[in-house]
């Protein structure tokens, strides 16, 4: 079709009109994958929404579903053909915002010249369309101050991940300008398992799998995995290793059937996405979250250590002591991490973290344990004397029987002890259930994102999140330079074994 506005029969097709689904089928321009101009009908992702549409819906999907296309057209073609109706869509960025905003001026621009002469757009500007009926579409950043019937909020994930005081906004300002019984979609990629976007996925997946009924206030979960698109598909022309076909095997198991094409499309997706694979083409909801989110500092690893069975059940050995490693935090914040290194194993076996309480809670903690203890290490903090009482955590722990060894100064603390816990990360074996919180912590610990330059700073976010993950590294500080250095440490070539020994897709 010729970038002309499209030109409707109306004496064949005008009844037809009255019809939204067929109107979102046979009315709207669109510029397509190949940089052709088309008429918009639904794929398969777009119609299963379209035929499932709630009040409150929650999307969390794979990468190129169309997904926005389809609720910009949507909000569209409500505000067209029903009055006093506005409209707001909150994109990641401005930029994002301007791109939606140009597919929807694309789209009112090439509708048919009789329809846009009974609806014009008595204001057009850079984000805005009002109609005269009354009915207005903006798209921004920000939808504060505004009432609307219909809200999209795109890439919410990344919302909440890189800008958190956005999100509240967004939550505390934008979903309120929504009634109770108005339109509101939020959709996004996954972004690790943290933040309001995570929130919502999850209890509105639980409110499904309980086949719960839900008011208009209740989420709706809507989940759009890689393989059901048909265009994720590439005939197999080589082999695939054993350790992806592992993992189909486990989709298999779940009940997932995939194609020796769709496996081999993943396959060769799956060398260049790496790490963000199971973000951008998840096959379940679950995995979707498992993707460490950007910026991560110990996403490779993690993934690693998941993927080789190194994140599971992890027994406490009765046989050997346990030592832990203490992070005395900021703002009375306190994290603990209990380790024994078996061989050349490192077991994390428990964790423990709490805030708001005096070193004599953390210590029944630790003594309430069963286990039987070598040595308790914290950073040099354990030293400095508090106002109060005058006296360090270091002194009143061996008030309290605890003889706490204080963890050298590196050179270059911070960054030394990062790489000291990626170097020991292919040693390491956490027990899931007694280590959820820290594995949080690994997940989620990243760095710091600059909104003007928009690019990861080496600085880390400090959060609740930064407790666990500095607790690990004085953990990987003290195998480093007292255990490994009591046993004559690891020698550089079974390092590298230990760290070449997974498949190079990893690397």
């Amino acid at each position: 079709m010729t970038s002309s506005a499209l030109k409707i029969d109306w004496d064949s097709i005008g009844h037809y009109l009255q019809d939204q689904k067929w109107r979102l089928n046979n009315i709207y321009t669109i510029i397509n994958k190949h940089g052709d101009n088309c008429i918009f009908e639904f794929n398969w992702a777009q119609k299963q929404l379209y035929d499932n549409i709630w009040y409150s819906n929650i999307i969390l999907k794979a990468r190129q579903l169309g997904i926005s296309t389809f609720v910009c057209l949507l909000f569209l073609d409500v505000c067209l053909f029903k009055d006093n109706i506005a409209a707001g869509i909150i994109a990641h960025t401005r930029e994002d915002a301007e791109h939606m905003f140009k597919r929807i001026k694309f789209a009112y621009d090439n509708l048919d010249p009789d329809l846009k002469a009974y609806r014009p757009a008595t204001i057009s500007s850079a984000r805005e369309l009002v109609f005269n009926n009354n009915s207005s579409l903006r798209v921004g950043t920000s939808m504060r101050g505004s009432t609307l019937q219909y809200l999209h909020i795109s890439e919410f994930g990344k919302i909440c991940a890189h800008f958190p005081d956005k999100a509240r906004e967004i939550v505390t300002g934008s979903l309120n300008t929504l009634g109770n019984r108005q339109h509101v979609f939020i959709e996004s990629t996954a972004e690790g398992k943290e933040g309001y976007f995570y929130d919502l996925c999850k209890q509105s997946e639980n409110f499904q799998i309980a086949k719960k009924k839900l008011t208009p206030l209740d989420y709706k979960f809507h989940f759009f995995p890689w393989y059901k698109c048909p265009d994720y598909s590439e005939k197999q022309n080589g082999a695939i290793p054993k350790e992806i076909q592992e993992y189909f095997v486990g989709l298999e198991e779940k009940g997932i059937d995939i194609t020796d094409n769709q496996r081999f499309w993943y396959y060769k997706k799956l060398l260049i996405q790496k790490d963000d694979m199971k973000r951008e083409y998840p096959s379940t909801p679950d995995e979707s979250f498992e993707s460490a989110i950007d910026g991560s500092f110990y996403a490779k690893w993690i993934r690693e250590a998941r993927f080789e069975g190194r994140v599971g059940n992890v027994p406490w050995d009765r046989q050997s002591r346990v030592s832990l490693a203490f992070d005395p935090g900021y703002l009375d914040s306190c994290a603990i991490v209990f380790f024994q290194c078996i061989g050349q194993e490192i077991h994390i076996i428990d964790y423990y973290e709490n805030s708001g309480e005096g070193l004599s809670h953390y210590l029944s903690i630790i003594k309430a344990k069963p286990y039987v203890y070598e040595s308790y290490f914290g950073p040099h903090d354990i030293e400095s004397h508090q106002f109060s009482t005058g006296l360090s955590t270091k002194e009143v722990g061996a008030s309290m029987g605890v003889s706490f060894i204080t963890l050298p100064t590196l050179k270059t603390r911070l960054e030394d002890g990062i790489e000291a816990v990626r170097n020991l990360f292919p040693r390491f074996w956490i027990d899931e259930k007694n280590c959820t919180g820290l594995i949080k912590c690994i997940e989620n610990y990243r760095k710091e994102f600059d909104v003007n330059y928009q690019i990861y700073k080496s600085k880390p976010v400090h959060d609740k999140f930064s407790h666990g993950a500095d607790a690990l590294r004085y953990m990987a500080i003290a195998i480093k330079t007292h255990i490994d250095s009591s046993k004559g440490g690891m020698s550089e070539a079974e390092a590298e074994r230990m760290y070449n020994k997974y498949h190079p897709i990893f690397t």
